[in-house]
């Protein structure tokens, strides 16, 4: 079973990752055949679908890489200047595997994927400035809403700085033009908003069950680990994305979802559209939380007013459309549910087409 599940996670890095691709498949090939690699996974023979172990194993040999504990196969890893040459991989992993066979195995049971893309920041701010002004439009103002911002599912907070970002579109720069951190986002057509009104976020906060310091060097090393090293876009975002994060700290408290969301809600501000915002967590989320998420959710928008708007803005997968991300607004009280478009799993591209959220 554990093999099965490292080559589905190889073959979700396909046309993707070349690297982690073969790394995986050769792994689920020394899995089967009792290899070092069934030493390593120990104890997470039973592990589900969902926790994803190949990428957990993955990301632990990454982290050995970047530490300097894998000088043999750093040569491989475009994150630290080496150059994939994949016949050759498993053979130069084997050594640093066999090395540090109790140190990987810790790493793979005492952690969970986390993957803060600073990519998904890109269709945040243009969803959040959909939100702010068709609140504003319902709520019959002329200037839209300034923003409180939840994120659920946070991880290292990365996310939760929207408006210090900076996206560049042709010859302009939305957001923060002179940001640590400008974005790319690789749109194909633009948000249904008025551009030219800048985000006003005047409150942030998230929640995870297992967050991340990103003022620690643990932390970041972590976040880093679980980036695929031969995308090296993605890497230059996470460390622009990091170096902006220590200019601006933004705590995530470690609590379930459901509860800090409550907490948060309890709390109402007049004249502040409240956004609750998720990203690619769904499914990493139990049947009994999404319920009791959904419940809060549902008390907090009959209570919701003109002044006190409430948005539901999530960047998740649908089956429906082959797995594309999809970027989902809910307005309350304005009664207003749309897809404002689809993306890659990483927030960039994105493409930009309104429809009813059904």
């Amino acid at each position: 079973m554990l093999a099965e599940l490292f080559a589905a996670a190889a073959d979700l890095c396909r046309d993707r990752s070349p690297l982690t691709q073969r790394l995986l498949t050769d792994a689920a090939g020394d899995l089967r055949q009792g290899g070092v690699t069934t030493r390593i996974m120990a104890g997470s023979e039973c592990d589900r679908e969902g926790t994803v172990p190949g990428l957990r194993f993955a990301g632990a040999v990454h982290r050995l890489v970047l530490e300097g504990l894998a000088p043999g196969l750093a040569k491989h890893y475009p994150s630290v200047g080496g150059q994939p040459h994949l016949p050759t991989l498993w053979e130069d992993a084997l050594p640093a595997l066999n090395e540090h066979v109790d140190l990987l195995r810790h790493r793979v049971a005492a952690t969970v994927v986390q993957t803060n893309e600073p990519g998904r920041s890109a269709p945040l701010y243009g969803g959040l400035l959909v939100a702010a002004q068709e609140a504003a439009k319902a709520a019959g103002r002329h200037v839209p809403f300034c923003v409180r911002l939840l994120e659920v599912g946070a991880s290292g907070g990365l996310n939760l700085r929207p408006h210090h970002v900076g996206y560049r579109l042709g010859d302009r720069v939305l957001g923060d033009p002179d940001s640590l951190l400008v974005l790319d986002p690789e749109w194909t057509g633009r948000p249904p908003a008025d551009l030219d009104h800048r985000l006003r976020v005047v409150g942030r906060a998230g929640c995870d069950l297992t967050p991340v310091d990103v003022s620690t060097e643990d932390g970041r090393l972590h976040l880093s680990s679980f980036v695929w090293a031969d995308q090296l876009d993605r890497w230059n975002r996470l460390r622009d994305a990091l170096d902006l994060a220590a200019t601006d700290p933004v705590k995530v408290d470690r609590s379930a979802g459901p509860e800090w969301l409550a907490k948060q809600l309890a709390r109402v501000e007049r004249d502040v559209l409240t956004v609750v915002w998720h990203s690619v967590v769904w499914q990493y989320v139990s049947p009994a939380d999404r319920a009791m998420g959904r419940a809060v959710l549902a008390d907090a928008a009959a209570k919701a007013t003109p002044t006190t708007p409430l948005a539901l803005l999530v960047f998740e997968p649908r089956r429906e459309i082959d797995y594309k991300f999809a970027l989902m607004l809910k307005l309350w009280p304005a009664g207003i549910s749309l897809s404002l478009g689809v993306g890659e799993g990483h927030g960039i591209p994105f493409t930009w087409n309104v429809t009813p959220w059904e």
